[in-house]
């Protein structure tokens, strides 16, 4: 009898091995699984409701729909959908219905490349996702705005994964090489500092290239005498030395890139211009299509401006056409820019304005059946914080074109000859106001939301019942802090010294994929939040906390509140402890009333005449715990705290109506009640005929003035720099 020895198989990728198999091994995403995050407490609880991961390979989208396999109760099914079928999706579904009739366990149905998936294949999943059968999770590479069924979109949650930072990749190399199981710890690797940032530099964000790299080098590379592999600058470069660029001709990087240099030609930007240019022509744009582009950008962006600019573009266009590429990058670069520093304007829309005249003055209007191209707008807030040039005196306004890492970069340096004389100190002066407005903190790139998802409508109405109870003055407030906080969905948020929960629960429905802790220090007021929030579904409810300390190692990219340092007993020692749980990139928005520039009640109602005199000596008492605060002393605190800190004044009207109760209030014997503090600087006949003026006001509806201040502080950024960088192409042979 032949014996068959079995076939040995090849090890696994490095990539492959060093997978993460917990959460605890994750890195990276921090956005969506740091700690306190909605998406971690569902995997942490088992919670999973359908989801689609969104982004750039090596990003771990797959690798997160294997840690939840790993850490589910239900049973877990994996399809690719390159190569499976309808046929394959009616198996999974059938066996997932089985499960839950015979056994009650849910079905995670995990889809890589979702995007794949024709629109029947998609149609066919949609009811078993809609009735619960199965729990959809979706790994794609493209948006699933455009490239994904509507309604698997709408009843799933979008979290969208970015390129790994820097930091993260270093971390991904340094376990790699310690890691004695999966990786080189049994081995003597040894990376320089210069190798590890080249890897991390080229790959990109991605962090399978810089494993894959590392994997090259190290295989690759003879140990010494002492058998310790070094993997040099040299190695390293070698192992990987060309960047891949993320374009696709038909998804979202593809369009993406060219709205990102239309817009940057518009606003007069020529290295932010170059640079978008320079990332097409690397990653293979057909030049015809930018040419295209430019043509239109020429009528449309610059017109009458400058009417030669449609002769100078279809010029160069001509000229492409007869020479080819790689020479053809010259007219191509000139026509960009020539369209972004010439002057601007849209004056050719005017035709739009005859067309509408036209269309108004017919018997039937003539259907609107375009649709914005940029569908998911609302939900990721794509084109959020653009200015229109043309909106802003002489058609240009400062704002950020490049990326962060480029931000003040200067790639073309115009002549002093002729027409490029001519522009050149204009376009000086957009680069020095650009750079002041982004060091100042204007001028930014828009923060995009990186996660969406279905409202639940449960949570609505409950938030809608809670709005309707406020009054017209708390309601202004918590939309000054709100408008000043500029909340993402996927935010962990403190609202500090939580109350009544004002700002908590419209925090709730503006982060629903983050979370929300509300720190009451008082055991009444945390008993009465935590039975408002147990009405809300588990995962949707608030961390109510009495201590800071609660937090452990969560850390909030906002901190909220109303009154919070003009109550607290030590300021300065309150704000350090917030500003500790703070991310790097986190801001404090405080709404801070001012008592001292409330309404005064002998400006109201008529009474003895030391009234106003005693009132004016109340309300400008600095030791008095009540009065002591002016907007100009809260901005102070925090910044000695080390924070930049802007005030916005908040004034606001609204009607009292004055009641036997809020007389009983004022009138009180407590020590530090209205009346204990008049009784300081009126005799006992003037406190008398206040109180009979106030008890004479009952049923009287006053128009009553509050003043106070919204705070908005963050940590100083670091300065920002200009600089030059060298021609680095070759002169023309």
């Amino acid at each position: 009898m032949q014996t068959h020895l079995p076939v040995p198989q090849p090890p696994q990728p490095l990539a492959a091995r060093m997978r993460p198999r917990t959460l605890a091994e994750y890195i990276g995403q921090d956005h969506i699984l740091g700690p306190g995050r909605l998406l971690r407490r569902a995997i942490e609880a088992d919670r999973i409701s359908s989801l689609l991961f969104y982004g750039p390979p090596g990003t771990g989208k797959t690798t997160l729909a294997r840690v939840i396999a790993g850490r589910t109760r239900a049973h877990f099914t994996a399809l690719n959908a390159v190569l499976a079928g309808v046929k394959d999706l009616r198996e999974a579904v059938a066996a997932a219905r089985g499960l839950r009739q015979s056994h009650g366990r849910r079905t995670i149905l995990f889809v890589d490349e979702v995007h794949r998936f024709n629109k029947a294949q998609q149609d066919a999943l949609l009811p078993w996702v809609e009735n619960g059968t199965v729990i959809l999770i979706g790994a794609t590479t493209e948006n699933p705005y455009f490239e994904v069924n509507k309604a698997l979109v709408s009843r799933s949650r979008v979290f969208q994964l970015r390129p790994l930072t820097p930091d993260s990749l270093r971390a991904v190399l340094a376990a790699a090489i310690a890691d004695p199981e999966r990786g080189y710890g049994t081995q003597d690797i040894r990376l320089t500092n210069a190798a590890a940032e080249h890897l991390v530099d080229v790959a990109s964000g991605d962090a399978r290239a810089a494993l894959n790299a590392l994997e090259l080098a190290a295989e690759t590379t003879e140990p010494d005498a002492e058998g310790a592999v070094h993997i040099t600058l040299s190695v390293a470069e070698e192992s990987i030395q060309q960047r891949a660029v993320l374009y696709d001709r038909e998804g979202d990087a593809h369009f993406d890139t060219i709205s990102a240099f239309i817009k940057s030609v518009r606003g007069g930007d020529p290295d932010a211009a170059l640079y978008w240019l320079a990332r097409m022509v690397y990653a293979g744009e057909d030049p015809r299509f930018i040419f295209r582009r430019l043509i239109i950008l020429a009528s449309e962006d610059i017109g009458l401006a400058d009417p030669h600019a449609v002769t100078v573009v279809t010029s160069c266009a001509a000229a492409f056409d007869r020479i080819g590429m790689p020479e053809g990058r010259f007219p191509l670069a000139q026509a960009t820019l020539y369209l972004a520093a010439t002057d601007k304007s849209n004056s050719t829309l005017a035709f739009f304005d005859a067309l509408k005249s036209v269309r108004d003055e017919r018997a039937d209007d003539v259907p609107v059946h375009l649709k914005d191209p940029s569908r998911d707008r609302e939900s990721l807030g794509h084109g959020e914080g653009y200015l229109y040039p043309h909106s802003y005196r002489d058609h240009w306004t400062a704002q950020q074109y490049l990326p962060d890492t480029l931000r003040g970069r200067v790639f073309w340096q115009p002549s002093d000859q002729g027409w490029e004389g001519g522009v050149g100190p204009r376009i000086a002066r957009h680069r020095e106001a650009q750079l002041s407005a982004m060091i100042e903190g204007g001028g930014r790139a828009a923060v995009e939301r990186l996660t969406t998802g279905p409202a639940d409508p449960r949570l609505e109405r409950w938030l809608q019942r809670t709005a309707s109870r406020l009054s017209a003055r708390l309601a202004a407030h918590r939309e000054a802090v709100f408008a000043a906080a500029s909340l993402q969905r996927h935010h962990l948020v403190l609202d500090a010294n939580a109350a009544t929960g004002l700002l908590t629960f419209e925090a709730l429905r503006q982060a629903p994929e983050g979370g929300v802790w509300s720190w009451c220090p008082r055991p009444d007021t945390a008993a009465a939040l935590s039975a408002l929030a147990a009405q809300l579904p588990e995962l949707g409810r608030p961390a109510v906390i009495g201590t800071l300390q609660q937090v452990g190692e969560v850390r909030f990219d906002r901190i909220i509140g109303r009154d919070v340092l003009s109550t607290a007993d030590d300021p300065a020692a309150l704000l350090a402890d917030l500003n500790a749980l703070l991310r790097a990139d986190g801001a404090l928005v405080l709404l801070e009333t001012l008592p001292r520039r409330t309404q005064r009640l002998s400006e109201l109602i008529d009474g003895p005449p030391g009234w106003a005199v005693a009132e004016a000596a109340i309300y400008s008492d600095a030791a008095d715990p009540l009065t002591r605060w002016t907007a100009e002393g809260l901005s102070a605190v925090l910044t000695d705290a080390g924070l930049s800190v802007s005030a916005d004044p908040l004034s606001t009207t609204h009607s009292l109506h004055i009641t036997e109760h809020t007389v009983s209030r004022w009138l009180s014997e407590r020590s530090d009640s209205y009346a204990s503090r008049l009784s300081a600087h009126l005799s006992s006949d003037e406190q008398a005929a206040v109180a009979a003026a106030l008890s004479a006001a009952v049923g009287r509806t006053l128009p009553w003035r509050s003043q106070a201040v919204v705070l908005s502080a963050a940590r100083p950024r670091e300065p920002l720099t200009s600089t030059i960088e060298p021609h680095a192409g070759e002169q023309a042979q």
